[in-house]
């Protein structure tokens, strides 16, 4: 993986960890560092989920694509939030 393609990984982690944040309600006690590890995650999960049901690739934007990556991100932030209190 070429420089470009890390970089690219980890804006689309970033925002997809931070919508999925703020999909979440209250305040998580995660770092930023953990919110863009669960949208790396939640990105990576939510395009092989997409590409299993075959609406990856669809005319315009993959909106659905997009949906299940953001729930994916917002379970994983709530997961690891409550892991995390209970410490």
């Amino acid at each position: 993986m070429e420089i470009s393609g890390i970089i690219s990984a980890v804006i689309i982690g970033l925002v997809i960890g931070v919508l999925g944040r703020l999909v979440v309600p209250g305040r998580q006690h995660i770092g930023m560092l953990w919110t863009i590890v669960v949208g790396i995650v939640a990105a990576l999960l939510g395009s092989a989920i997409a590409a299993g049901f075959g609406v990856a690739n669809t005319k315009g934007p993959d909106w659905i694509e997009w949906f299940i990556q953001i729930a994916l991100a917002a379970v994983g932030i709530a997961a690891l939030d409550r892991a995390r209190v209970h410490r």
